[in-house]
């Protein structure tokens, strides 16, 4: 694509960094949840495209019922949030991350 002179570029704003600080005794709840490789692989599948529950399962070749009890467990700690939209066969469950940075901080 070319400009013309007069054209002006659009400037692409950087997305705003979610950062999480937790000190005390939220970083063993954080720890415990970030300790699951199935926790951590939802994180990183759904950083950038949030996904319904089914899909999740398929991709990491696991039950609706056991990403759904691992989907509640980051809820818990704030690291994930769900909303509900109408599928094909009732309603998905849509999950995606809150935030993007954990900051753990020693008092």
């Amino acid at each position: 694509m070319e400009l013309s002179q007069n054209q002006e570029v659009p400037v692409l704003e950087p997305k705003e960094m979610r950062v999480l600080k937790v000190s005390g005794s939220e970083v063993s709840k954080i720890t415990k949840a970030l300790k699951s490789p199935t926790r951590q692989k939802i994180l990183q599948i759904i950083k950038h495209t949030p996904m319904d529950v089914s899909r999740l399962a398929q991709e990491l070749g696991q039950t609706e019922a056991n990403i759904s009890a691992q989907i509640k467990n980051l809820e818990k700690v704030g690291l994930v949030k769900s909303r509900y939209e109408p599928g094909g066969h009732g309603v998905r469950k849509i999950c995606e991350t809150v935030v993007d940075k954990v900051i753990i901080t020693l008092e």
